[in-house]
């Protein structure tokens, strides 16, 4: 059977908005070189523009909720549609700012609006597949994410050479282009899919449901199935056990590239090798994966994930005695948490979906992509 051949039932808004997301993340690069342009504008020292930086992570953090709701309130598809746009135009005009203050205030509209993406995107997929194609659709939407990212960070660095105004004016056109995909395309507002979501009035249904722990729909047992993500003790005990998991992952960008430079003394291409492995594994395997893992139980998905992330990372303690030699053992390690990733990453982004009422997940996808900015900021 081929493990792709799932895809075809996906929605034709699904690919819509993949390709809008490939497009938008292809130009991705200003937030990357942010600290760069700031100390090359405006003089100020490295460690004053981190601060821009912070401004953009604290920002974020505050705002994912709000966007969330909003996306309830006005529906997803007008809130990514509205975010593209806005950003696109805000960071057409973002050179325009020279003082430190000023791009301060730049900067605190760019995290607002750059963000109020996700949350709108992540609601957009839930409503349009059934809970048995979340997973496959959402490894989709991560694959086109994963592959313009590969690819904007390294044109940035290219244009950044010449000018720095070239990272906004790609990174703005981009985004205004993904805008006009979601926009021209021939693409139907996701629609709450209440009949995937049935309300529980049965405690004995839900419990069997609990027990079997299926992929039918979790909708959770509560009046009028209006449960707020924060009031939700079974999104809160998920989130308490998925941070630990994130903390462990963004150690990818904070300890270990010291630990393999300066403690296994490896060069810095080694670090930057790394990020091409488990891209390529993501972009060959993730999709077909989790197409495969599609009727799994969520418990079984969301364990072996964090199994295998604890395995992976846990084992550069073990690289420098490795019996296959330093080198091998630090891939060996990439092969399996990337793994971890690929089963994870999607699995928690669909029982995060399912657990939600539908009237309420842009509200849960807010909280949910809110703890990756919790664990970005604490993982260091």
């Amino acid at each position: 059977m081929n493990p792709w051949r799932g895809l075809k039932n996906l929605p034709r808004e699904m690919w819509i908005l993949s390709a809008a997301t490939l497009v938008n993340r292809s130009g991705t690069m200003v937030l990357a070189f942010l600290v760069l342009y700031v100390t090359h504008t405006s003089g100020v020292t490295p460690a004053r523009a981190a601060i821009a930086l912070m401004v953009y992570g604290v920002v974020a953090l505050l705002a994912m909720p709000l966007t969330g709701i909003s996306s309830d309130r006005m529906g997803p598809l007008p809130i990514m549609k509205a975010s593209l746009f806005l950003t696109g135009f805000l960071l057409l005009l973002f050179p325009l700012a020279k003082s430190y203050s000023a791009i301060l205030r730049m900067t605190v509209a760019f995290a607002v609006l750059n963000e109020s993406v996700r949350p709108a995107s992540l609601s957009i997929v839930s409503d349009l597949v059934p809970p048995g194609q979340r997973k496959a659709a959402f490894a989709l939407s991560r694959l086109a994410a994963i592959l313009g990212m590969s690819v904007g960070p390294a044109i940035g660095g290219i244009l950044a050479v010449y000018s720095f105004r070239w990272l906004f004016l790609v990174d703005g056109t981009t985004s205004i282009l993904a805008g006009a995909v979601l926009a021209l395309a021939p693409m139907r507002s996701a629609g709450r899919q209440k009949t995937h979501e049935p309300e529980w009035t049965d405690a004995t249904e839900l419990g069997r449901e609990i027990e079997a722990d299926s992929v039918t729909p979790l909708a959770t047992l509560h009046p009028a199935a209006d449960l707020r993500a924060f009031r939700n003790p079974r999104m809160l005990y998920f989130l308490a056990a998925l941070i630990p998991v994130q903390l462990v992952g963004f150690q990818l960008t904070s300890t270990l590239p010291v630990f393999l430079v300066r403690y296994l003394y490896f060069p810095e291409s080694v670090f930057g090798t790394i990020f091409t492995v488990s891209t390529l594994l993501i972009v060959a395997l993730e999709v077909p994966l989790n197409t495969f893992m599609a009727h799994g139980t969520h418990r079984g998905t969301l364990m072996l994930g964090a199994f295998l992330y604890a395995v992976g990372f846990g084992s550069y303690a073990l690289v420098g005695i490795a019996p296959f030699g330093k080198t091998a053992g630090v891939f060996v390690a990439v092969v399996i948490w990337t793994f971890g990733e690929m089963i994870l990453m999607p699995g928690s982004s669909a029982y995060a979906a399912e657990i939600a009422p539908p009237e309420r997940r842009g509200e849960y996808m807010g909280l949910y992509t809110r703890s990756f900015n919790i664990a970005f900021a604490v993982g260091p």
